[in-house]
């Protein structure tokens, strides 16, 4: 019968965590023993912000005020849609997630959900090596077709 030590190594193990043997090694594609990767916050938002948007379903990120803020940054060259609606808290092997979605109107949102995470889950952890710990979705808003008003045109030419 194994003793405690061998047992709760092997849970630490099976959660993701290092047993006191492993961690005097680095176990991640982040921290070799020739050197170290850091990632910033910035990187990880952006992944997050671009992997969301893939999901069909989604029309767009960030809540009511920060979609019209979004929109006046952007046109004056200042703003970036892709980290809009993303927040992120990046450490030194793993990441957490949250986002702000607006749903299509008629689409199953715990479906829309589920795919955010999943695809934002596959892109962190495929770009960056890191681990996503988290990615809590929340619906700002539905979209329906004729919400968008369309563009006034230009008075002066």
């Amino acid at each position: 019968m194994p003793d405690d030590s061998t047992t709760s190594e092997r849970a630490s193990a099976a959660r993701g965590g290092t047993s006191a043997s492993e961690s005097a090694r680095p176990d991640t594609a982040l921290q070799t023993e020739r050197g170290k990767t850091t990632i910033a916050d910035a990187v990880v938002t952006k992944v997050a912000g671009v992997a969301a948007r893939e999901v069909r379903g989604v029309y767009d990120l960030g809540g009511g005020m920060a979609r019209t803020l979004g929109s006046v940054t952007q046109r004056v060259g200042v703003g970036d849609e892709r980290t809009q609606g993303v927040s992120v808290e990046v450490g030194e092997r793993e990441a957490a997630v949250d986002l702000t979605v607006v749903v299509e109107y008629g689409e199953s949102i715990p479906r829309v959900s589920q795919a955010v995470r999943d695809n934002v889950i596959k892109r962190i952890e495929g770009i960056t090596g890191l681990s996503v710990t988290e990615v809590n979705v929340s619906v700002d808003d539905l979209y329906f077709p004729g919400d968008a008003a369309p563009e006034q045109p230009a008075r002066v030419q």
